[in-house]
């Protein structure tokens, strides 16, 4: 495996994560009524789908850090 793949590797995953984390917030805030009455299935669900869909789109799109980083 190349350098230019583990980079994009990296950067595709932390791509993901942090949509994943957005997600999670986003659905924990609408669903809030306290720690209790939050549906932690639906948000788990939720930030899994989000991150295999950003990974699915840094594959579709590219990563624009990681083409950046291959000109200089």
């Amino acid at each position: 495996m190349s350098e230019q793949d583990i980079l994009w590797i990296k950067a595709a995953a932390i791509r993901a994560i942090k949509t994943m984390a957005q997600t999670a917030v986003a659905l924990i805030g609408t669903n809030a009524a306290g720690i209790t009455g939050v549906d932690w299935v639906g948000v788990a669900s939720g930030a899994i789908l989000a991150g295999i869909v950003s990974l699915l789109t840094s594959v579709a799109t590219g990563l624009p850090e990681v083409s950046a980083d291959a000109a200089e």
